[in-house]
């Protein structure tokens, strides 16, 4: 891993953000602020694969990672969320980090099916904040019995916005948590057998700066051959839902 994380982990201190913020009743995820020599210590046993390299999500997906990254695979990750107190859901896959510690991209698969996008026109934004905030609401009665604080959700960092072309689903909602300002950017990238679930971690203060980096490190994210949404046959697994209920 070298010295990276060991001179970028108290940057990761000051951050409070959620990796599941639409419905947070099992899994709201909060970077740590204690108990931060065990945390290093689970960073530095990391095996990071530096860029430039092509990478694998599984047998799902590759990432054609660029110099100036890092990226560790689906079990390094779960050590990466233990050391960052974001407790794993097992649909891990890879975890992308710049160099200057600023930011990381947590990638997830969800094989749900083959996601219709017969909404990508009749997105109700406002719609579906409001079915967030309730869900959001039922999730603040559990972190109250985790002693966690509570989660507000004030309102749309970026709307829905679905591109018919590469066939992703992203937006960002703002939030807060106390004193502390959220953002959690969410994006979709539908495939033929369900769906790559990508959350942007960051400090609030820098999602415009470092948001071209990301949608790079997405440009260069492609489902490996069977998996892509244009190789759909008759016969596939259709999910039970559509573009709408990715969100909420």
């Amino acid at each position: 891993m070298g010295t990276f994380f060991k001179k970028k982990i108290q940057d990761y201190l000051i951050y409070i953000v959620f990796l599941s913020i639409c419905i947070l009743t099992v899994s709201p995820s909060v970077i740590y602020g204690q108990n931060q020599d065990s945390a290093t210590d689970k960073m530095s046993k990391i095996k990071w694969v530096h860029g430039p390299a092509q990478v694998s999500l599984g047998n799902i997906a590759n990432i054609n990672l660029p110099d100036g990254y890092l990226f560790a695979d689906a079990n390094e990750t779960r050590i990466f969320l233990e050391a960052t107190q974001n407790p794993p859901s097992g649909n891990e896959l890879g975890v992308v980090v710049p160099n200057n510690g600023k930011w990381f991209a947590l990638f997830e698969f969800s094989d749900i099916g083959y996601i219709k996008d017969d909404e990508k026109s009749s997105l109700d934004a406002e719609a579906i904040l409001k079915t967030l905030k309730k869900g959001t609401e039922r999730g603040n009665e559990e972190r109250r019995k985790r002693g966690w604080a509570s989660l507000d959700i004030v309102g749309w960092q970026q709307p829905p916005h679905y591109d018919s072309v590469t066939h992703n689903l992203e937006w960002a909602i703002r939030a807060q948590s106390g004193s502390e300002q959220i953002v959690n950017y969410n994006t979709k990238l539908l495939g033929r057998k369900g769906v790559m679930n990508v959350t942007l971690v960051c400090d609030p203060l820098t999602v415009s700066e470092i948001t071209p980096d990301y949608k790079m490190i997405m440009a260069n994210h492609e489902f490996s051959t069977g998996n892509r949404y244009a190789e759909f046959v008759k016969g596939d697994k259709i999910a039970e839902y559509g573009l709408t209920g990715l969100i909420v």
